[in-house]
């Protein structure tokens, strides 16, 4: 019988979920250490971290590991496919919104917000050369969703390379997998209802990736006034959009993760304008809980439930 190692546990400040099928022992163990070294130089959070030294040194070349080049050319390329609508470079926003801790130390309510950052929004002159990155003067960088995305999908790359005959990760929801399931067939994910947690649908992926984004979750309030971590672009400010929910199905984990967060900014009317890729797939659920998909989501699920 083909061995299954599974593990729960915390990082990049989320719940992580990670299951290896086969392959030699240890891959579990190196697929843990793994996340801890892109969490070490990915957090904003961690004052040692690349992306810390790179908002620093704002206006100035670094050299990075070929990690971070990676991460800084996926977001600058998801800036680009989703006309804006995902923008790495809202720290200066998220900061003043409140979100200046990592959200396990945060209280659900806060008098006053302490950051009077002045950072701008401004992705258009990153610049990535060789392992040298420049941001722009005045802006700085947050990973946000799309680390945990492309760090699943560089752990999933690692563990098949390494010999398991399939395997899972799971980053706070943004999900990754390939291969063998531990039934040998394809993989299952829940797709939960944001209000009560209860799954709503259930996605059958031989290969690929599924990635949520809610405002229902990483919520907090100042002086009563609620806040969250989903920031409009284009305004600078939590998103107001009439949707609550996102969830996409993609090839790969960074995508589907930008994309969550693009199709949920943009609001009901227009949610689907940038899904034109067939590889992309989507629902929606609005303030009201009424459910919508693009036309091949059903291709990977039975009916939605009501």
């Amino acid at each position: 019988m083909t061995a299954v190692n599974e593990l729960r546990f915390r990082a990049m400040g989320s719940d992580a979920h990670l299951v290896v099928v086969g392959g030699p022992q240890g891959l579990l163990e190196d697929a843990v250490q793994r996340i801890d070294q892109l969490e070490q130089r990915w957090s904003r959070f961690i004052d040692s971290s690349e992306i810390c030294e790179l908002n620093r040194r704002a206006g100035c070349d670094l050299m990075v590991s070929a990690d971070t080049v990676l991460l800084v050319e996926r977001a600058v390329e998801a800036w680009r496919l989703t006309g804006g609508g995902f923008d790495p470079t809202v720290l200066g926003s998220v900061l003043r919104a409140g979100y200046d801790v990592s959200f396990d130390k945060m209280c659900d309510n806060r008098a006053v917000v302490t950051s009077t950052s002045t950072l701008l929004i401004g992705c258009t002159d990153i610049r990535v050369d060789g392992p040298m990155v420049r941001l722009p003067a005045g802006t700085g960088f947050d990973p946000g969703g799309i680390g945990k995305g492309l760090a699943a999908d560089i752990v999933i790359d690692e563990v098949l390379a390494g010999g398991a005959e399939g395997a899972c990760v799971n980053l706070g929801g943004d999900l990754r997998v390939a291969g063998s399931s531990p039934q040998g067939e394809s993989w299952t994910i829940a797709v939960e209802d944001p209000w009560t947690g209860e799954p709503i649908t259930l996605v059958g992926l031989s290969a690929g990736s599924v990635a949520t984004s809610t405002t229902l979750r990483r919520r907090w309030s100042v002086d009563g006034q609620p806040r969250h971590h989903l920031i409009d672009p284009a305004t600078g400010h939590p998103s107001t959009s009439d949707l609550v929910l996102t969830t996409v199905i993609a090839g790969e984990a960074w995508m589907a993760e930008v994309m969550a967060k693009a199709i949920l900014l943009r609001g009901s009317q227009r949610a689907f304008d940038i899904v034109n890729d067939s590889q992309v797939q989507a629902l929606t659920i609005d303030v009201n809980g009424g459910q919508r998909t693009t036309p091949g989501f059903r291709q990977f699920t039975g009916a939605i439930a009501s």
